[in-house]
């Protein structure tokens, strides 16, 4: 009898969540790249709470490491590096899952065997019983830094730049964040695609700022949406659908979308206007692809070109923009509660050449635009130094840029600096310039 080669092996979830919670760590990947590999190992109704298990421990990492300390006497080192991991996880289901005692503690030990590290079993079960017997779950350091769950450094630059909001800032920032669809109007209108959600008792609220958005009530698997294969909708944060209507692209206009995968915005500017002359720059050739496969789902189509936005001379044809979009390269401060596994890979080494590679590519672009012509700038970052400090150098040493002065600016600053919450957005920057004559100030 041959094998089904569709049958999954059945394996240990906590093992697998532990590996993929290791290899963020401990291996530098995102969660991107390791997170849905592991999934696909397993059954569809495991695939979320494997999810939940890695997202939880990444946002409460600070608090579970500060129970560790107290209850492991020596750090592990080698091949057994990877038994902490697992017994954070197993504090995470203890003191924030649903997931009974029994199981949490039964479950978590057993996975010993599957991770190779089976002489752990007992140190990882008398760990979690004493977890339970000390009731250490409610033992709360008085370190605020622990509590909020972010690393130190970010904690610091945090409490400097929003030193009156940080604490509603940092719970927003821990919050799960809620899936924003924007319905693609060449396809379907927002009434039609409302009632086809409403059909399939799918809920959901509307945003009065975002005409073509909708913000799904629970979470879903997206492709069993009506019409996803049919390209009726995207899915993309309320903070990132502000891009479209901010650069207010005009009919023939020609349009540079930098930056552009996985190519959300420059789907939006498909969508809201006609006629447009669009090219999507990416530099990394696989994060291209993801961009004409969207496009191609939605039925958009656009000019891509594969190249390094500082280096215009690569790739340019030489005919200036009307308007450019700059979506650039950031710390991606604002989208932590989306993606909690930011927090541990970004380093606060790099800030500053983050912060460099934005300086090359504002100063490089900007002879492609036309006298006349609108830049959007744009990060979902929260971290000044990469928004409104970065628009201020920009205009002291660019004598033909100023700001537009229709676009809505924070005071005392340029730009608008949305933070993670408001309006359930996403964190995000925007700012608009405008090119002067050339000789103009």
């Amino acid at each position: 009898m041959k094998a089904n080669p569709n049958k999954r092996t059945q394996r240990n979830l906590r093992a697998d969540a532990a590996t993929v919670i290791f290899t963020i760590l401990e291996k530098g990947q995102s969660a991107r790249e390791c997170l849905p590999a592991m999934q696909e190992l397993h059954k569809d109704q495991d695939k979320a709470w494997l999810q939940e298990m890695v997202y939880g421990v990444l946002r409460q990492l600070p608090l579970l490491q500060y129970w560790l300390r107290a209850l492991l006497e020596t750090p592990l080192k080698n091949k057994f590096k990877i038994t902490e991991h697992l017994i954070l996880l197993g504090f995470y289901q203890l003191a924030f899952s649903r997931v009974s005692q029994h199981a949490a503690v039964s479950e978590t030990v057993e996975a010993c065997r599957s991770l190779r590290v089976e002489s752990m079993r007992g140190l990882v079960n008398g760990i979690l019983r004493n977890f339970i017997r000390n009731e250490t779950s409610q033992q709360t350091p008085s370190d605020e830094q622990i509590n909020s769950g972010l690393p130190k450094w970010l904690y610091k630059r945090l409490a400097v730049a929003y030193p009156q909001s940080l604490t509603d800032l940092i719970q927003q920032i821990e919050n799960k964040a809620p899936i924003w669809l924007r319905v693609n109007a060449k396809k379907i209108s927002s009434r039609d695609f409302q009632q086809e959600l409403s059909q399939k008792g799918i809920e959901y609220t509307l945003s009065p700022q975002h005409p073509h958005a909708l913000i799904l009530n629970k979470s879903v698997d997206v492709t069993s949406l009506p019409g996803f294969e049919l390209g009726w909708f995207a899915v993309q944060d309320g903070a990132a659908q502000l891009a479209a209507a901010y650069l207010e692209p005009q009919t023939h206009d020609n349009i540079l979308d930098c930056c552009a995968a996985p190519g959300g915005k420059t789907g939006h500017l498909l969508e809201v206007t006609h006629d447009l002359v669009l090219t999507a720059l990416e530099i990394d050739m696989q994060r291209a692809s993801k961009i004409e496969e969207n496009l191609a789902r939605l039925g958009h189509q656009a000019t891509l070109l594969i190249g390094d936005a500082s280096q215009p001379q690569t790739w340019w044809d030489g005919k200036q923009y009307d308007r450019i979009l700059l979506d650039a390269p950031c710390s991606a401060t604002g989208i932590i509660r989306r993606h909690p596994d930011i927090k541990w890979l970004r380093k606060a080494s790099d800030i500053q050449a983050l912060v460099t590679i934005q300086h090359d590519i504002l100063d490089a672009l900007w002879p492609l635009l036309k006298e006349g012509g609108i830049l959007l700038y744009a990060t979902c970052s929260i971290l000044p130094e990469e928004n409104h400090q970065q628009m201020a150098a920009f205009l002291a040493r660019t004598a033909n840029a100023r700001l537009d002065t229709s676009f809505k600016h924070d005071a005392h600053q340029p730009g608008r600096q949305i933070l993670p919450g408001e309006q359930q957005m996403d964190g995000f920057y925007y700012c608009r310039l405008i090119k002067s004559g050339e000789n103009l100030g």
